[in-house]
Order: C-alpha cells, then structure tokens, then sequence
C-alpha cells in the first residue's frame, strides 16, 4: 500500500490534506463583483503549509466552474523575468493580444579585432515596444472581456524582479484592471519589500499568517489512514502541535511502523527529521536577538513576561523581539504567556543551539 503521507516541501498532498478556513476565506473575497481586497501575502514559519495555501487558491480557481466565470490563473516564477513571463501567458489566451509586434535588436561588437566596431540589426516592426506598456494592452482587453486573472507568486523576496513586477501591480490596480495576486514568503522576505519606494500598497495588502492544523481533523485524518484508535490518533496529533511538516512526516513514520519500533523509537525519528530538514534552517535564519530569546523559552511549557524579562540582558527589547517571533510563527502568545509554537523545537535549541 502507498504511503498516503506527503513529506517533500511544496507538495501538495494528495490524500492527507487538511482543508482550513484560510482559503475559502480568500477565494470568497475575491469572488465578489468589488472585492476588498486584490492581493493577499501568505507568510508562516518552514514547513507550516504557505505552498500548500497558495496551491489550494491556484486549484479550486481552475476547477472548470471557476473558469466559465473568466478566471484564468498563472504560476509566475520569482526567480525569472516575471513581467515577461506573465505577457507570454497572456498571449496564449484567444482574443488578448498585443497591438504591435516587437521590434528586436541585436547588438554585435567586435572590440578586439576590427577597430571596436558595433553593428546593430533591427528586425521588421513599425513601432518600439515596452513590455509595461504591452501588458496595459492585454490587461485592458482582458478586463473587457470578464476575465479575471490571478497570479501565484511562491516564495517571495526582494529581488529586482520582484520589486519592478510589484510596482507594475499597483498600477494596474490603480487602473481598476480585473487582476490578482497571491504570494507565499517568510515574514522577513516578504518585509523587505515594505520600504521600496512606491510599494507602499504592498505593506497595506492583507497579511495572512499559517496557523496550526486543526486538532479534531488531524486526529480523523490519523483514524482514516492508519486504521488506529481515537485516542491514540488524539495522542500523535496532539504531539505535532498542528505543525503542517510534523503532521505529515509522524504520519509517514507511523505508516512504516515496524512491530520493534515502540513509541520512543517513533518520536526520536521525528525529531531526527524535524531537526534535520526544518529546523536547523530555522535557526539560522533567525537573528542573535532572536535566538537569546528562544533559548529562554525552553525549561517549561510557556512563561510569563515578568519571568522572561527577569532573565533577558536587555529587557527594555522583549516587545520588540517578541512581536518579530510571533510574526514568523516561532512562537505563540495566550493570555500574558508565550510559548515556541513548534514541536519539539526546544530540544533541538537545547541539544545543538
């Protein structure tokens, strides 16, 4: 029998994926005839399920219904001309085209050998062209004629594409054409992008953070794949802390479970992965500051703030670094306590941080 559990990061799974509320949320907004909102930033901690989100959005506004209602939807990729990309899948579509062809120009130079002498060869057009100004032109005629584009953008940063393909969005906002967006990024990648000049629209698009998996359905989700009890589902769910990678991985170690493996043998192979393959990139991607303040956080289940500004060096800065671990989903805060939020996480800062 194949392993139902999907383990690879970015993978959507097939049989253990557990829906949240997050999405419909999202495709509902945008359903609306003047939705509130045009673009959407998923952030959340390695591991936590941005991929999946945003392939989940991608997925249900494909589904054949979604597309006699004029979506048409694009994966762009951040790592590659990304104004270009999304002009060659427009010109795909039946009836949106450019109005002129481009005029290409190539430029040969011969420095080192005949006197630095530059040619240049101008291929047969009537009219220079701007890839900007090209995509106006489709976006205006997509836009008359119903459709609805959306674009998922995966793993953001601020990178020169990004930056010229963010500022190209706010203008077709501003000129009200029928486009969305949805981009998956760390909290602090998606940050640097807030003080480019003319993004300031970015900062204000909606923020949605990946929350925990929901108890009650990874438990079921435990019952139905690995013919196992209620309560001891309960029990390994419980363990993940509804961390979308622990979920899935416990789940794929359960499925393999030989009769010698007990529970012990089970839980040190999870930490062996979640420290191996989540981890280990986690912390070093987190700043000193950061790190003095999880290595306070690992004696006991949660604490509260007069504990942690007690031991911290620099307690006038708790708020500051406690607010930057809570956006990147390293902790939880409840009622005056925080606490990490991933499972497991405190052994691994005890044992190699």
């Amino acid at each position: 029998m194949q392993n139902p559990f999907t383990t690879t990061f970015s993978k959507i799974p097939d049989h253990t994926y557990i829906m949240t509320e997050q999405v419909q949320d999202i495709i509902e907004n945008f359903s609306y005839d003047s939705p509130s909102e045009s673009l959407y930033k998923i952030t959340g901690v390695r591991g936590s399920g941005k991929t999946v989100l945003l392939a989940k959005i991608e997925e249900e506004l494909s589904s054949s219904e979604r597309k006699k209602e004029g979506w048409l939807v694009y994966r762009i990729s951040p790592a590659r001309d990304m104004l270009k990309q999304l002009a060659s899948l427009l010109y795909r579509e039946n009836g949106i085209k450019t109005r002129h062809k481009s005029k290409n120009i190539s430029v040969s130079a011969n420095i080192m050998g005949n006197g630095g002498s530059v040619g240049i060869a101008e291929a047969e057009s009537d009219i220079y062209t701007d890839i900007g100004v090209e995509l106006d032109v489709m976006l205006q005629q997509a836009t008359a004629k119903k459709k609805k584009i959306f674009v998922g953008i995966d793993e953001v940063s601020k990178t020169p594409e990004m930056i010229v393909f963010a500022a190209e969005f706010g203008k077709w906002l501003r000129a009200k054409y029928s486009i969305f967006m949805v981009c998956t990024g760390l909290y602090e990648n998606i940050e640097q992008l807030y003080n480019v000049k003319n993004l300031t629209f970015f900062r204000r698009a909606s923020t949605v953070k990946t929350e925990p998996l929901n108890l009650i359905r990874m438990t079921e989700m435990y019952k139905l794949r690995l013919s196992i009890s209620n309560d001891e589902a309960k029990k390994y769910a419980t363990l993940t802390k509804g961390y979308p990678y622990a979920f899935q991985e416990l789940g794929t170690l359960l499925f393999k479970k030989q009769k010698s493996d007990d529970f012990n043998d089970i839980i040190e192979m999870l930490k062996s992965e979640l420290f191996s393959y989540s981890y280990e990139k986690i912390w070093e991607e987190m700043s000193m500051e950061d790190r003095a303040l999880a290595r306070l956080l690992t004696d006991k289940k949660e604490y509260k703030r007069d504990e942690i500004l007690e031991r911290m060096e620099k307690p006038a800065n708790y708020s500051t670094y406690r607010d930057r671990l809570l956006r990147r989903g390293i902790i939880v805060a409840r009622q005056g306590f925080i606490s990490l939020s991933l499972p497991f996480f405190q052994d691994y800062v005890k044992e190699y941080c």
